[in-house]
């Protein structure tokens, strides 16, 4: 494995401001909260986060509670953030974001209480 470059904090907030607003960058860590509607909804943002990071071999941080997930990455073997990092952070985002276009033959989840499991930005 090639050595890993170890992004300084001026351009790890470069990033985040460009590729990953939601995120923010504290103690070493780049950090995203995800709230959700309640529980199951917490759990199917651990699932999936946790299917990401076994699929990509880099393992977040991860503290949950009733109604959010706290992501957390950090690359352990270069003791910093790296692209790792970042294209792990892009993915989670991607995927936990996700919603039918108008113009997809999916519906999408309804707007109804009864129904909701995410918050979406």
């Amino acid at each position: 494995m090639s050595e890993e470059t170890v992004y300084d904090e001026a351009d790890i907030q470069h990033r985040l401001k460009s590729e990953l607003p939601h995120w923010y960058y504290e103690n070493g860590w780049i950090r995203r909260k995800y709230r959700t509607s309640g529980w199951k909804g917490t759990l199917m943002v651990i699932n999936t986060v946790g299917h990401l990071a076994e699929a990509a071999w880099h393992h977040p941080d991860l503290a949950a509670s009733y109604a959010f997930v706290m992501v957390k990455l950090m690359t352990h073997s270069a003791k910093g953030i790296t692209d790792k990092d970042f294209t792990l952070a892009r993915k989670i985002e991607e995927t936990l974001m996700w919603r039918p276009s108008a113009e997809s033959a999916l519906d999408g989840t309804p707007d109804d209480p009864r129904y909701a499991y995410i918050k979406y930005d």
